[in-house]
């Protein structure tokens, strides 16, 4: 959602620096372009960075002796967290 969020600043920002020809004398259209986009790229990257530490695996490897025969037992389980 939150790189969605980013993507759409982004454009708006666009939309207004690039696409619209009137100004207003009370702000500058714009800065306020550049001031989005500049927000859209910030919050795609914190939406990465949170996707890609949502996503952390975790292995666990246990040994042990089988009472029946004595043989060494060794199990490995690998999950994936999706917090």
């Amino acid at each position: 959602m939150s790189i969605g969020f980013g993507i759409f600043l982004f454009v708006v920002g666009a939309i207004l620096v690039w696409a619209l020809n009137f100004s207003v004398d009370w702000i500058d259209l714009d800065l306020v372009g550049y001031i989005l986009m500049g927000a859209g790229v910030v919050v795609v990257i914190i939406g990465i960075a949170l996707l890609a530490r949502r996503r952390s695996s975790i292995s666990t490897t246990r040994t042990g002796i089988d009472p029946v025969n004595g043989e060494r037992v060794t199990q490995q389980e690998r999950s994936v967290d999706d917090i």
